[in-house]
């Protein structure tokens, strides 16, 4: 079966900020919040360079101070696209395994103590972040990034003793539901937790049309494969990232810092201009003050 529908679906579902198109290639930019959503997709047909069009991506992440990273398929088009990457000094990491499960005969969750809403509200994104530790300012930009998704949505959270101890989201489109942030409060697994969570987001799921679920699992995180194995996921195809040599990683580090720096002598010298305002301002008032008291009549009996 070609699976490359569910890495359309996984560009809908965990969308981008900003995406560009460059001869087949879906470039993605989201301020470096995850890699999938900051890196290229080359999943159709090229025509230019495959040289010319890497250094051509390398200069949009340069501009965004991120290093080019490209989400590796068994779709890319060229198909030696990891081999010319390989060359070029790129590093592999993050193998990724993406399964699926036809939902025909999954079981019933037996545990029903969750909260499931079908747009994201911030008691679950308060769960999340601090289950999954994530800072303010990620959290502006993932709520931004959930906004955009335009196919029927739930945010689940599974509760023990009034405690949000999981939560998720899983997203419809095409007859599949896609899984995504699942996790798990770390006092809090090897419990069953998460798989009885998924189970209500599955069992949503088919409710709202779907009959196959997909989700994608880092390869080497030995509990959560163990936990998809055990609800009926298989793997149907794998992909990892490529990204740029660290000598370049450095150069996009210091220009960031360079960055920053222009921005704090900015905010310093506007900070200057804004003392100086107000000394001006001081200047006025004292004067206007003074008239006043000359205008003000004696306190003395005229004679």
């Amino acid at each position: 079966m070609n699976y490359k529908f569910i890495e359309e679906l996984s560009l809908n579902h965990w969308p981008a900020l900003t995406t560009l198109l460059c001869d087949g290639w879906v470039l993605r930019l989201a301020e470096g919040y995850t890699k999938r959503a900051n890196s290229v997709s080359a999943l159709y047909g090229t025509t230019f360079d495959t040289n010319d069009k890497i250094a051509h991506c390398e200069s949009v992440y340069a501009t965004h101070r991120l290093p080019a990273t490209f989400k590796i398929t068994p779709f890319v088009h060229p198909a030696n696209l990891d081999d010319i990457l390989a060359a070029r000094g790129y590093s592999l990491v993050d193998q990724t395994s993406v399964q699926t499960l036809e939902l025909a005969n999954i079981r019933e969750p037996q545990i029903r103590s969750v909260r499931i809403v079908e747009a994201v509200d911030s008691e679950w994104l308060d769960d999340y972040c601090r289950l999954n530790q994530i800072k303010s300012e990620v959290r502006v930009t993932m709520e931004r990034m959930i906004s955009l998704i335009s196919t029927p949505i739930a945010f689940i959270s599974f509760y023990e003793r009034d405690q949000v101890v999981a939560v998720g989201f899983g997203v419809v489109e095409r007859e599949y539901i896609g899984l995504y942030d699942i996790v798990t409060d770390a006092g809090s697994r090897n419990r069953g937790f998460g798989e009885q969570m998924i189970l209500n987001l599955l069992e949503w799921g088919k409710k709202n049309g779907a009959k196959y679920s997909y989700l994608a699992v880092v390869a080497d995180n030995a509990p959560a494969m163990r936990l998809y194995s055990k609800l009926g996921y298989s793997e149907a195809y794998r992909y990892w990232y490529r990204i740029m040599p660290n000598s370049n990683k450095a150069e996009f580090i210091t220009n960031e810092l360079q960055s920053k720096l222009l921005v704090a002598e900015k905010q310093i010298a506007d900070g200057a201009k804004l003392l100086e305002h107000d000394q001006i301002i001081a200047r006025i008032r004292r004067k206007l003050d003074n008239a006043k008291e000359k205008d003000q009549p004696s306190s003395k009996a005229v004679d």
